[in-house]
């Protein structure tokens, strides 16, 4: 007498299954490719953008006088001339692209001259500012405490709709063509969710480790402008927000795809987990400098795994504050799993008309 695979064992069957497809899948190692590219070259590339922007360093004529203050100003390399009218000259036979000339009527008793666009970082060294000393050696690096916040709600929010995407197409294309009832006759429909979850989610893990090991290589080369250490903890407290959400994300995308029978049903169905995930990256683009906005961000779970991380970069968090946001997002992973499982195991049959929500709760209640 034939009997029914155990739970484990099914489990792991349809996990494996999952994870092959995602791995063998084009789309999946391309946007990895790219994924892990883009952050290696944002973390290499980004606090040198000015000096790549700006295309090296400009050559500025001055007599003695003048080229005794230009020493200090960075991003121009001094040519000694004789007197002011022979660095007007250099200007007008383009040998230099600007010169610095004595002028009594200036605030500052000098004038710079160029033929059209005067070279920026002349004109910001000699513009006359306060002189910034920071006191705190931790101190966030500017550059980091600009682009971390959108770099983590960037892989949020791409990595969350691709997998959740995949997840609900997964499961629409089994009731399509009718899979899932042969499925169902030797496991169950949890054993089914079980196994979908963990095999993306180990997928989502391997994609996120590789982002995560390509910006740590990038700080590492670039070290002696953007210190490593700055990054490591935010980081590694990423990683395992990241999954636990995920895992709250793909019961959402799985239940919701179970109520619908043809992909053509599914954006409409999709529609409020899609707003869940982008609410938090547009959240964190436009407030990420406001101390009070991201410390509510953070005990939100939908957006916890990217503002508590940031956080802790930017110092200031009591002990108590990252275990209060853990176990809310735990806490909502857990329930929504719960919920979502009834759902699916509802909606899993249904063929027809979308099932709504409420219909769906209600009857596997």
């Amino acid at each position: 007498m034939s009997t029914r695979p155990s739970f484990r064992t099914t489990v792991a069957v349809v996990a494996r299954r999952e994870i092959t497809a995602r791995f063998l899948s084009k789309a999946f190692i391309i946007s990895t490719l790219i994924t892990v590219l883009l952050m290696l070259l944002a973390v290499v590339l980004g606090p040198r953008i000015g000096d790549i922007i700006g295309g090296g360093t400009d050559t500025v004529a001055a007599a003695p006088g003048e080229a005794a203050v230009l020493q200090h100003v960075g991003g121009v390399e001094l040519m000694e001339v004789a007197d002011a009218e022979a660095a007007r000259q250099a200007v007008l036979d383009e040998s230099a692209d600007a010169a610095v000339v004595p002028d009594a009527d200036s605030p500052v008793g000098l004038r710079v001259l160029a033929l059209s666009d005067p070279p920026s970082a002349l004109v910001q060294g000699l513009s006359v500012s306060p002189v910034v000393e920071l006191l705190d050696p931790d101190a966030p690096n500017p550059v980091i405490r600009y682009l971390l916040p959108l770099g983590f709600a960037l892989v949020w929010m791409t990595a969350a709709l691709g997998f959740g995407m995949t997840i609900a197409q997964s499961v629409v294309e089994e009731k399509e063509t009718r899979i899932v009832e042969i499925l169902l006759a030797s496991i169950s429909s949890t054993a089914l969710l079980t196994g979908k979850i963990l095999g993306n989610s180990l997928a989502a893990l391997a994609q996120i480790v590789l982002t995560a090991g390509a910006v740590l290589l990038g700080l590492a080369i670039n070290d002696e402008v953007l210190p490593a250490g700055d990054l490591v903890a935010p980081v590694l407290w990423f990683v395992p927000l990241f999954i636990i959400g995920f895992v709250m994300i793909a019961s959402m995308f799985a239940a919701a795809a179970a109520l619908v029978s043809r992909n053509e049903d599914l954006q409409s169905v999709l529609q409020p987990m899609m707003w869940l995930i982008m609410l938090p990256y547009f959240g964190v683009a436009f407030g990420g400098s406001n101390e009070t906005f991201m410390r509510v961000l953070s005990y939100i779970p939908f957006s916890s795994p990217i503002a508590l991380p940031v956080r802790i970069f930017l110092g200031g968090v009591s002990w108590w504050e990252p275990v209060v946001s853990v176990a809310l997002l735990v806490a909502t992973t857990a329930a929504v799993i719960v919920l979502g499982a009834r759902v699916y195991d509802r909606g899993l049959l249904h063929t027809g008309k979308a099932m709504a929500w409420k219909e769906a709760l209600a009857r596997a209640s």
